[in-house]
């Protein structure tokens, strides 16, 4: 396995190899088995681009583990492990014991070499839905365990096992200024928003409805103050819900019209040209050229 690489490396592969040939910036950024010795900046887009000098998330904690530890995706911005951290402490507060952290980011951000399109540049987080049971779970153990789905089979309504405890843990993440959005399964938002009290809905706007967030929330923090290459998302969550709560017929959309369309794809056009770059074809050369002294540091 290769723990570093050098820039040198990368640009005389990459000058030997016809350009449809240049390494996928995935095995790239995967290979890197620990972080740049930089200072700490988010480079680029959520789902386009890298991370310099992150830090590791401790795999235990008193008010958390982490998941998964074979994947050595327990990297993050500062900011991302103090907000984990936080929010452990403040699911305790709740009735919980802690988290179960998922991913965060692998040692040098960049895309993945599987499972994400974004978690590039350590601003991103997975966030189990499953209460903890234990806080003591061996490296075995996490491999083996599973967190728990809160949809029905249908994906129209929540299940027994969402309680308002998650509802609790959701508006607490939501409710900090560090958040930018939080994604997670139409249901569960449906719920909330039902849920909510009149004089109490103005974090609702952060929760975003998404497919495949069944089984965790996706926390996605604003880029840190000063740091001038993060790339904020657009469009922002206030225009996304009109300056509103969210719960709407967008909301709606993903229990009926999303569903729909699953059942019977409308027949659309083929595409014409080259298929659209993704986090899994992506070289070097398509992300920020920071990124190239991201992979060349030490």
């Amino acid at each position: 396995m290769i723990r570093t690489l050098t820039l040198a490396f990368v640009l005389s592969l990459s000058a030997l190899l016809p350009a449809q040939a240049e390494p996928l910036a995935r095995h790239l950024f995967g290979a890197a088995q620990t972080p740049s010795e930089q200072a700490p900046a988010p480079i680029g887009f959520y789902s386009r681009g890298c991370a310099a000098g992150l830090v590791a998330m401790p795999e235990n904690g008193p008010t958390w583990q982490v998941m998964r530890l074979s994947r050595n995706r327990n990297w993050g911005q500062p900011e991302m492990i103090g907000f984990l951290q936080d929010l452990s402490v403040k699911a305790t507060q709740i009735g919980w014991k802690g988290l179960y952290i998922g991913d965060i980011s692998q040692p040098r951000g960049g895309p993945m070499t599987g499972g994400h399109a974004s978690h590039q540049i350590g601003l991103d987080a997975d966030i189990w839905l499953l209460p903890p049971k234990s806080l003591r779970l061996s490296r075995s153990d996490r491999e083996k365990i599973s967190s728990v789905s809160v949809r029905t089979e249908d994906q129209t309504r929540v299940t027994r096992a969402w309680t308002p405890q998650h509802m609790a843990l959701l508006r607490a993440a939501a409710s900090d200024p560090r958040v930018d959005r939080i994604f997670i399964t139409a249901a569960a938002k449906i719920a909330m928003c039902n849920a909510a009290p009149r004089n109490d809905r103005k974090w609702l706007q952060k929760i975003r409805p998404i497919y495949g967030h069944n089984t965790h929330f996706h926390v996605r923090l604003k880029c840190p103050p000063g740091s001038g290459l993060c790339e904020v998302q657009k469009p922002t969550v206030a225009e996304l819900s009109k300056g509103g709560d969210g719960c709407d017929e967008t909301l709606n959309w993903w229990v009926t019209t999303y569903l729909e369309e699953l059942r019977n794809p409308p027949k659309r056009p083929k595409p014409t040209g080259p298929a659209p770059k993704t986090a899994k074809t992506y070289t070097l050369s398509d992300l920020p050229r920071q990124c190239q002294n991201v992979l060349a540091s030490r």
